[in-house]
């Protein structure tokens, strides 16, 4: 048994240190460049990350991409 401890322990402890990334950061976000830095665009008016200032067009998406001119 204590084998089989010392053998899984160390599997344990890289699945904590390599699994899926935390978020940079936790909505409400400042800023879309915040937001995008998290992987979120078009954030919809019913998601809590959306804030009224973050949407310029006032379409309720907040952050969309940017199309260049």
């Amino acid at each position: 048994m204590p084998r089989t401890v010392f053998a899984v322990a160390p599997l344990i402890v890289a699945a904590g240190l390599f699994g899926a990334p935390a978020a940079l950061a936790d909505p409400p976000y400042r800023n879309c460049t915040e937001a995008h830095a998290d992987g979120r665009y078009n954030i919809p008016s019913d998601d809590p990350a959306y804030r009224s200032a973050l949407d310029r067009d006032g379409d309720g998406y907040a952050c969309e991409p940017y199309k260049g001119r």
